[in-house]
């Protein structure tokens, strides 16, 4: 496994935040012809891929690693990632995204860790876990439709994870501007439909205001309202992509007070207003690892310090 840090890749990275429809996404390419290259990109969502065949660059807040075939990579909740193809290096790979809230019983090691790296090296050679990934690949393909399926992938996560966390080193998120981070972003992201003020945030986090205003410009490189007006917008394009919802009830359903509002921000973000953006995006986009094209893009200055 290479790392380093490399600082010039990371500065300033333009990243996107996903707010995920579903508990659960699997993808799989096993001929080589789906890259998993992506941009930056975080979410409340657990993230791991085993690389069956090539290799990957990530970028797993701020430092570079490499992927090789065998080897399995995890990104915790909010941790920015990223992916990077090797060119005539085509993977095959099986990618997992989930939500924490499958597995509960993880709850604290997820909210309260990070992995020391991210890679675990020559995953697919240990009997005891690799066939748990096998399988559930198996229970989540596009055709298996079973009754318990959702029973069987949480058993087959909760086995998964029972045995990989305990032989990873998991560094204790330290108390200063990352955990903060962590915890706001994992709050907004949470509660964006509700009246979200700095107030509210300090009441709730036991934070200051003024201080999370801080993090806000300084570590993710944005204001305060317009990462929440931005999380909204984002749910917005998914439901009028995906739904016939009429826009006022959209408006209201992602948290914005009136419609002047919502239409102002949408078109800030968006450079259009939502009804035109319903009729030229009539496709709906599948719920992806990779941002769709377009995605709503924000400001995202990755945390340095561990």
């Amino acid at each position: 496994m290479d790392k380093n840090k490399d600082q010039e890749k990371s500065a300033g990275i333009r990243a996107h935040y996903e707010k995920r429809s579903t508990d659960f996404y699997f993808r799989s390419d096993r001929g080589g012809k789906v890259t998993l290259g992506c941009r930056p990109h975080l979410h409340y969502h657990i993230e791991f891929f085993v690389l069956l065949e090539g290799k990957v660059t990530v970028w797993v807040d701020s430092v570079q690693y490499t992927v090789r075939a065998g080897d399995l990579m995890i990104a915790f909740p909010n941790q920015l990632h990223q992916y990077s193809s090797y060119p005539g290096s085509p993977e095959k790979y099986l990618l997992f995204v989930v939500s924490p809230d499958l597995v509960p019983e993880f709850a604290d090691i997820f909210n309260s860790t990070l992995p020391h790296s991210p890679v675990v090296e020559s995953f697919c050679d240990m009997p005891r876990l690799f066939p748990l990934v096998e399988g559930l690949a198996g229970v989540s393909g596009k055709n298996e439709k079973g009754k318990y399926r959702e029973e069987v992938q949480r058993g087959y996560l909760t086995a998964l994870f029972g045995q990989l966390l305990p032989m990873m080193t998991l560094d204790e998120i330290k108390l200063g501007d990352s955990r903060a981070v962590r915890e706001v972003v994992n709050y907004c992201s949470q509660n964006y439909t509700a009246d979200l003020s700095l107030e509210m945030l300090e009441r709730e986090l036991h934070l200051n205001k003024y201080y999370i205003s801080h993090l806000f410009s300084s570590k993710l490189g944005i204001r305060f309202n317009d990462y929440v007006n931005s999380l909204r917008v984002s749910q917005a394009c998914r439901l009028l992509r995906d739904t016939e919802m009429p826009i006022t009830e959209i408006s209201d359903a992602v948290g914005f007070n009136t419609q002047r509002t919502f239409n102002r921000a949408f078109a800030r973000f968006r450079g259009c207003s939502p009804g035109e953006y319903r009729r030229t995006r009539p496709d709906k986009v599948e719920n992806a690892s990779i941002p769709p094209t377009g995605a709503l893009p924000v400001h995202f200055y990755p945390v340095k310090e561990r």
